[in-house]
């Protein structure tokens, strides 16, 4: 007897639908086809285990199992209750009163029956809906985040048992319903890190806001213990929040990855990755030999935050300039390509010297020239091209640390950003790609960015007197253009180019050449 049971699998940030054909016939043998994995192979002792353990058997027949499209490669344990199914019902254990062709079926099986979460629930999900499918069965841990997707009844399952009574006994099972609003704007008031508690240092909270405000990459400078890190965490607070399109394509990401099963449901909070300075240029970028997303892509919608930079191995640096030029990623492969969306603000931080304490007169720790330059060095010229803003973090006095005065909140700041980022969709909405002003490219700077003769000048004095390099300049009116959003004038003024002017400081002269 012949069975056709439904599965998906994920390649990139999509799914592709996989028919799984079972055959029952006379004769002895168990055949799996269709270029399984290793995963998949052994899948027959725990699907034995599992219905042994629930009244159930494997038939002593032969059995032909084949994964249609059977030249497309199949990874990972998530179709172990899809080929269970299949073996029950073609061997006649069970009756198929509930029609399998509506229903795609996913779950890694434990030797007892139970359930263990699978990868992609979030995509299939989606896949399921556009190709018509009216249920999907996968394991209850996963069940919140495929119940995103509207018009698709999402069940739930513990165990092997509820499926096979569903489909047997006509046995109900409830359907997971999120409520979308009610998950999408629980947290927004109360952000986890909150600007609010860091004392002092307003200088660099205004940075912050500038750079939230215009999408800019921005690399703090300043010694150990000044507040970089502490800053950099509490930048996700202030960017305006993600719309329903940026959270869906953002938790696709995370789900791939099998990265949503602490939430459960729909990413609501713009991502933060902090990887470590040991991180290797595949973790970063993505890729393996079946490709995982990267820490990049990870970052898709939200901050990638990069501790110690001059730390990071140079190779691993030099990767990130494609993706932050173009905000995606193409992993090549001789059988097939996947692209993975990279779209991030860049945070990057540093101390100024190997001791951490340059231009400091009561420094613990001293660096020769020498050692400056080598250590400088690890950041190329190209990618200090993609950042927008430098700033130096100071460390903050005794007297500001000891106020009991609380600063200003993130939900405060993060409204005069939306109301900015506003400004600059109305602007660029008849360009496809350009989202906010750091994605402007020169075209758009001289569209966008022209001077009056009075600021012009004092760009071109101050350019001549700080001895700032050429790169700077279309980076200071890109920035300035953002302040000029910030203060809702339409005209950039020279407030705001001298205001930009200060925010350059690895190009000037002493720092990197």
């Amino acid at each position: 007897m012949l069975t056709k049971v439904y599965g998906s699998a994920v390649f990139g940030v999509d799914a592709a639908t996989i028919t799984v054909e079972v055959n029952v016939d006379q004769g002895v043998g168990y055949h799996l086809v269709g270029l399984p994995d290793n995963a998949i192979k052994e899948s027959n002792y725990r699907i034995a285990a599992a219905l042994q353990n629930n009244g159930y058997k494997i038939p002593g027949k032969k059995i032909t199992l084949n994964m249609a499209p059977a030249d497309m490669r199949k990874e990972g344990s998530a179709y172990d209750l899809t080929l269970a199914m299949g073996i029950l019902i073609a061997s006649g254990q069970i009756q198929e009163k509930q029609p399998l062709s509506e229903c795609i079926i996913m779950g890694e099986l434990s030797l007892d029956g139970n359930l263990q979460p699978i990868r992609g629930a979030l995509p299939i999900a989606i896949k399921a809906k556009e190709e018509g499918f009216k249920y999907f069965i996968l394991p209850e841990q996963n069940a919140k985040e495929a119940a995103i997707v509207d018009g698709i009844c999402v069940y739930g399952v513990k165990n092997i048992r509820e499926v096979i009574d569903f489909f047997d006994q006509e046995t109900a099972l409830t359907e997971v319903v999120v409520d979308m609003e009610a998950e999408f704007y629980e947290h927004l008031q109360h952000p986890e890190f909150d600007f609010s508690d860091v004392k002092g240092q307003e200088s660099i909270k205004r940075c912050m806001e500038i750079a939230a405000a215009g999408g800019h990459n921005i690399i703090l400078i300043g010694p150990p213990g000044s507040g970089k890190t502490m800053l950099a965490k509490r930048l996700p607070s202030i960017l305006p929040p993600l719309s329903l399109s940026e959270a869906l394509e953002t938790t696709k990401i995370h789900s791939v990855a099998g990265r949503t099963l602490g939430n459960g449901g729909i990413i609501t909070s713009r991502p933060f990755r902090s990887p470590h300075h040991t991180i290797s240029d595949v973790a970063l970028v993505g890729g393996g030999t079946f490709p995982q997303p990267g820490e990049i892509s990870l970052a898709h919608n939200g901050v990638l935050f990069l501790d110690e930079l001059p730390e990071f191995k140079r190779s691993v640096l030099e990767v990130m300039r494609q993706p932050l030029e173009d905000r995606d990623v193409t992993i090549s492969r001789a059988r097939f390509t996947v692209t993975y969306p990279a779209s991030f603000m860049l945070v990057a931080s540093m101390n100024p010297s190997p001791g951490g304490y340059f231009n400091d007169p009561d420094a613990p720790v001293v660096n020769s020239p020498a050692e400056m330059q080598r250590y400088l060095s690890k950041i190329s010229g190209p990618l200090l091209d993609r950042i927008d803003i430098h700033i130096e973090v100071t460390p903050v006095p005794f007297e500001k640390l000891s106020e009991e005065r609380k600063g200003e909140a993130s939900i405060e700041i993060r409204k005069r950003v939306t109301k900015a980022r506003k400004i600059q969709e109305v602007r660029f909405r008849k360009n496809e790609n350009l989202h906010y002003n750091a994605q402007m490219g020169v075209k758009h700077i001289r569209k966008y960015c022209k001077l009056e003769e009075a600021s012009l000048e004092l760009l071109k004095n101050a350019m001549e007197r700080l001895n700032l390099s050429a790169r700077a300049y279309d980076r200071i009116l890109k920035v300035a253009r953002t302040i000029a959003d910030l203060a809702l004038s339409e005209e950039i003024k020279g407030e705001h180019i001298s205001e930009a002017i200060q925010y350059r400081s690895l190009d000037r002269d002493g720092w990197l050449g």
